[in-house]
């Protein structure tokens, strides 16, 4: 990878999993003793130009490249398309004269094993494992629909699992996206109260995995944030081969998913916020304890507390997971945050603020305090705002006050302020 973040990683892993001295790591890593030093004390490097990140030539022609290797599900077998063909097909039809063959051909040889699996060509071989306590843990996402405010909405619900106990949490976020994913790790973290001493299993999900680095092994390109939070917290990852080579190898979590979904989530949950359903969840949690899975001869509570003294300690500093932003604060006391307005105290309009963007809430800084907590909206173009923000304007324009929409989102939320004469 080349960057210091992963050399950071590096040498935090060589001291934590082999013991070597401040010299042998600067001899090993070719750096200063200084470096060394800095890599112990904190994950993060000192700060350096970001990464520019470019999006993949492929992403948007790999729906046509689907459709042609669905058509190939019921085309004669000498008739079906070939990565050359498909290349073909691309500048032909839909105008892609910027695609290498070596992209297709790599797309095409994951998708083909997926879409067969998918149409049921090809049985899923599993293979028993046998996980040593407090060893390992898998991670995945899985959509889910629910009731939310009395619409229906698909969110995402992240699954961490330890692999010897199946001791599992679930987090339901309204993003898939990597503020969620870290977010969901550190929720379970602090439910489970420790780490996995080996590894933790993961598909390539793109809120690690940059790029898959082909030719038999497990190498991959990972997101710079994802190594700073594993170096933080101290694990590594285990990336499952793509397709279907790699179907069997996280199978615990990818069952999990589908039993909570079935078990808990069906019908779909009714609420009014997803804070609610999550605390929902960490109710169903403590009543699957007592639940036995198939092959265990005790229950998932008991080999859980067995599992417990085999777990690393968690560090003892906190990691914000969230995206952090610098919006200007608008003459009406709000910021844009992916296009969703939120509120802020008005004394800070026209300066610029820290945003802390989450899976689930938006946090507001100024400095190290905290001024305002939103819950994150999905839908583009709307408004947040609370009333408090602006008690200070109103005072002295109180003739805003009847029509404004921060009484009105006031009342809609059930909290309008008592009026006097």
């Amino acid at each position: 990878m080349g960057s210091r973040v992963q050399l950071y990683a590096d040498i935090r892993h060589d001291a934590r999993v082999d013991g070597l001295s401040i010299r042998e790591l600067a001899r090993k890593h070719a750096v200063h003793r200084r470096t060394v030093r800095q890599a112990l004390a904190a994950a993060e490097p000192p700060p350096r130009k970001k990464p520019v990140r470019t999006a993949p030539r492929l992403d948007p022609y790999e729906p046509a490249i689907d459709e042609m290797l669905t058509y190939d599900l019921t085309a004669p077998r000498k008739q079906r398309h070939t990565a050359t063909r498909i290349l073909a097909r691309l500048r032909d039809e839909h105008d892609a004269t910027d695609l290498s063959y070596s992209s297709v051909r790599d797309y095409v040889r994951i998708r083909h094993a997926q879409i067969d699996l998918e149409a049921g060509r090809r049985v899923e071989a599993m293979v028993p494992q046998d996980h040593a306590p407090g060893a390992e843990a898998e991670v995945d996402f899985g959509e889910v629909y629910v009731i939310l405010d009395a619409v229906k909405t698909k969110c995402h619900m992240f699954v961490y699992r330890l692999s010897h106990s199946g001791k599992a949490i679930h987090r339901v976020y309204p993003t898939g996206g990597q503020e969620a994913f870290l977010e969901g790790h550190i929720e379970a973290f602090h439910a489970l109260g420790d780490i996995p001493t080996r590894h933790i299993r993961y598909d390539n999900l793109t809120s690690a995995v940059v790029q898959v680095i082909h030719g038999g092994n497990r190498l991959r390109d990972e997101n710079e944030r994802w190594v700073l939070f594993r170096s933080h917290y101290g694990f590594d990852a285990f990336y499952c081969q793509p397709g279907i080579d790699g179907a069997h190898e996280k199978g615990g979590v990818e069952g999990e998913v589908g039993w909570f979904r079935r078990n808990h989530l069906t019908p779909m949950p009714d609420v009014a916020t997803l804070d609610e359903l999550n605390d929902k969840i960490r109710a169903w949690e403590v009543d699957d304890n007592t639940r036995r899975i198939t092959g265990h001869a005790n229950t998932i509570g008991q080999d859980y507390h067995a599992e417990l003294p085999h777990l690393a300690p968690l560090p003892a500093d906190a990691f914000d997971p969230g995206l952090i932003l610098h919006p200007r604060v608008d003459r009406s006391a709000l910021i844009t945050v992916r296009m969703v307005k939120y509120s802020v105290p008005a004394d800070l309009i026209g300066q610029r603020v820290r945003v802390s963007l989450r899976a689930s809430c938006v946090v507001v800084f100024e400095g190290r305090t905290v001024i305002a907590t939103h819950p994150r909206l999905g839908t583009r173009g709307v408004t947040r705002v609370e009333l408090d923000h602006y008690l200070e304007v109103l005072r002295h324009k109180p003739g805003a006050f009847p029509g404004s929409t921060a009484l009105a989102q006031a009342r809609a939320r059930h909290r309008t302020p008592a009026t006097g004469a």
